[in-house]
């Protein structure tokens, strides 16, 4: 016979007590009804897709209708349709903006990310001695733009004080002085030099990490199977480490689409607009020019071309994880 304290208990025990009911856990209530995995998913998006539209939405939608106007200083705007566009590709200082943006594009990533791959590959051989050296590459990744522009036109300065003169006048070689940054068929190397050194400690950092994601039992059979260092970081280390490859040129390609600062410091786009990217021929015609649309139908351009390389990208990355 069962006690009536126990049968007590049973009667006013909730049916559903356990907090997972159905193997699902049952959210909170509020009013005395329960709040839905979708409802509570938007109740938490709400703040940052306001914050989203207001940062990136609502500028990119004014930019795309900006570029359908003709605006010029403070006058009033005509709209125009795609007027701006059909100009910007019969403009010759564009177009040859667009080539020095791609030369500078390709150049600074290619260089960047082999730099740093190769290094990668040879600090994993010593991952506890090239600690520092390692760390002090990745330094100059987090310097800003504008003073790793300032640094190199200290090394680039055409006078005596010019560290790379002053480097050259060394070896009794004054005739190979030059002004680097003065003259348009070195000034565009000497920014994709400065470029690559602030750039080659991403593409270091993340390499080694891929390196260093490898099985350790991988390369322990490889070594004793006979094979050499050259060979193991040949056949297995770089092969393994693409993931960090094609993370580093991603990034890499980006952040050189949108390059500004370093041009504006050490050449402002010149010498004869021979530096001039596409980042700062938007500058020069909304900011200098006045050119409001003409610069807005630019800045356009210039997303369509960062979509094209991060959907693809984004993509990928995305089928990967599923």
């Amino acid at each position: 016979m069962s006690s009536p304290v126990a049968s007590h208990a049973t009667a006013h025990t909730p049916l559903n007590s356990s907090p997972t009911a159905g193997g699902r856990r049952k959210l909170p209530t509020r009013g005395g009804r329960k709040l839905s995995d979708v409802t509570a998913a938007v109740i938490l998006l709400i703040p940052v897709l306001i914050l989203f539209g207001i940062s990136v939405v609502f500028p990119l939608i004014e930019t795309i209708r900006l570029s359908l106007y003709n605006i010029v200083g403070l006058g009033r705007p005509t709209f125009i349709g795609l007027d701006n566009y059909v100009r910007l590709f019969n403009d010759q200082a564009f177009r040859n903006t667009l080539v020095t943006t791609l030369v500078f594009t390709l150049s600074t990533t290619a260089l960047s990310v082999s730099i740093g791959w190769g290094l990668a590959m040879l600090c994993n051989f010593a991952p506890r001695q090239t600690t520092i050296f390692r760390l002090m590459i990745f330094t100059a990744f987090g310097v800003s733009e504008a003073v790793v522009g300032y640094m190199w036109i200290s090394i680039f300065r055409p006078d005596a004080a010019g560290l790379l003169n002053s480097f050259i006048s060394l070896f009794g070689l004054p005739g190979f002085a030059h002004p680097w940054l003065g003259d348009p068929r070195t000034a565009l190397g000497a920014i994709i030099a400065s470029a690559v050194w602030s750039g080659v400690g991403l593409p270091l950092m993340l390499c080694f990490a891929a390196v260093q994601s490898i099985p350790k039992t991988v390369l322990e059979a490889a070594y004793m199977d006979g094979a050499k260092p050259l060979s193991v970081m040949r056949h297995i280390l770089m092969p393994l480490s693409m993931p960090g490859v094609r993370v580093a040129i991603f990034i890499n390609l980006l952040g050189a689409l949108r390059a500004f600062d370093i041009i504006f410091v050490m050449t402002g786009g010149g010498p004869v607009r021979s530096t001039e990217t596409v980042g700062y021929f938007m500058y020069r015609e909304s900011m200098t020019q006045f050119k409001l649309g003409y610069g807005a139908a630019a800045t356009v351009v210039l997303l369509i071309a960062v979509l094209v390389i991060s959907i693809p990208a984004i993509i990928q990355r995305t089928a990967g994880a599923k």
